[in-house]
């Protein structure tokens, strides 16, 4: 069976979005969920979200619990752990998925501007930025889901589906929508 995971992330307590998101996980068929952080506070930059909600926000993803896979935005604080079943404190996730080797992180320490360690073909995933990519770069991936809630840069509200070393963003607006950016991993390994 090959790994169908949604991306998401920037999620900032809109209930109305993450029910979306959580929607579109059933529908596609998805058997893992990445959060890439910001799950509840909107950050004093922003304004608050559309039904902004904390409570039905972590209510909702604990359903998934053992699906998600999580780590902590600079939005997020240690307290913020008590309302998840799930752990989502760790800066960083490094994950090995169809031969690929993924740094997951929120953005604001690690990003395309300043690097972790990284090798060749491995992919450099994160959010904060609120805008989707998918940059091939001289040795590595740059992906980004864009945000769930709170898109910038006229970007829309996007998350990723991963499979088979493809990304394919989506429009979260648009119901059963085709992609509107796909990003594929090339099949050698320079």
């Amino acid at each position: 069976m090959s790994n169908r995971i949604m991306i998401a992330s920037d999620l900032h307590g809109s209930s109305y979005y993450v029910r979306k998101l959580l929607e579109r996980y059933r529908i596609e068929n998805c058997n893992k969920l990445i959060l890439l952080g910001d799950f509840l506070y909107h950050g004093p930059r922003n304004d608050l979200p559309f039904e902004y909600e904390v409570r039905e926000v972590s209510k909702m993803l604990n359903e998934l619990s053992g699906e998600i896979l999580a780590i902590r935005g600079n939005c997020d604080a240690e307290v913020d752990q008590n309302m998840f079943e799930f752990p989502m404190l760790q800066d960083s996730l490094l994950l090995s998925i169809d031969s690929i080797n993924f740094f997951a992180t929120h953005g604001h320490i690690y990003n395309e501007n300043n690097l972790p360690a990284l090798k060749n073909m491995d992919v450099l995933l994160n959010g904060h930025f609120h805008t989707p990519v998918f940059k091939k770069k001289e040795y590595f991936y740059y992906v980004n889901p864009g945000s769930t809630s709170i898109p910038r840069g006229g970007s829309t509200n996007s998350f990723i589906i991963y499979e088979d070393r493809v990304f394919y963003f989506y429009d979260l607006n648009k119901e059963q929508s085709e992609p509107f950016l796909i990003g594929k991993i090339d099949e050698k390994n320079n």
